[in-house]
């Protein structure tokens, strides 16, 4: 046996080119059942989630849509209540005049009715004293003269 002592780390012999083909032949096999796997679903995953981004730009868009549409909404049914509300004040302030007018004409009416019951009642009231004050007054005379008038 020949001792032969080679102090070089790497040497270029056949060994080299055997080891060579069985790591690209290693490469070629980890390609097929690691690497391109995980590619297609890195790509699949990409893609899912860029689908999903998509999607969410189009629901936060129908979203700003439906919110600028609420408060529209918003704004006329508010404007709408207000002229409503107004138009009931307009229409409640008509009333009240109205039957203000109508309670001062009542008034009105029933302070002359009073008027002309309590003048009736004066008149009643004059010609009473009038007969008993007539009546006194030949009472007393009669007394004072010592005689009946």
């Amino acid at each position: 046996m020949d001792i032969i002592s080679n102090i070089a780390l790497i040497s270029i012999n056949e060994t080299l080119l055997v080891q060579l083909i069985s790591f690209l032949i290693f490469l070629f096999i980890i390609n097929r059942i690691m690497f391109r796997p995980i590619n297609d679903t890195i790509r699949d995953r990409y893609a899912y989630i860029d689908k999903k981004q998509a999607a969410l730009v189009d629901a936060e868009k129908a979203l700003n849509d439906l919110q600028k549409r609420i408060r529209e909404g918003e704004l006329a049914v508010k404007k709408e209540s207000f002229e409503s509300s107004r138009a009931m004040e307009e229409s409640g302030a008509r009333e009240a005049g109205s039957l203000i007018t109508n309670a001062r004409a009542e008034i009105i009416a029933m302070k002359k009715e009073n008027e002309d019951k309590i003048k009736v009642l004066l008149d009643d009231a004059r010609q009473h004293l009038n007969k008993q004050s007539q009546l006194l007054a030949q009472t007393i005379m009669g007394k004072v003269l010592n005689r009946t008038l």
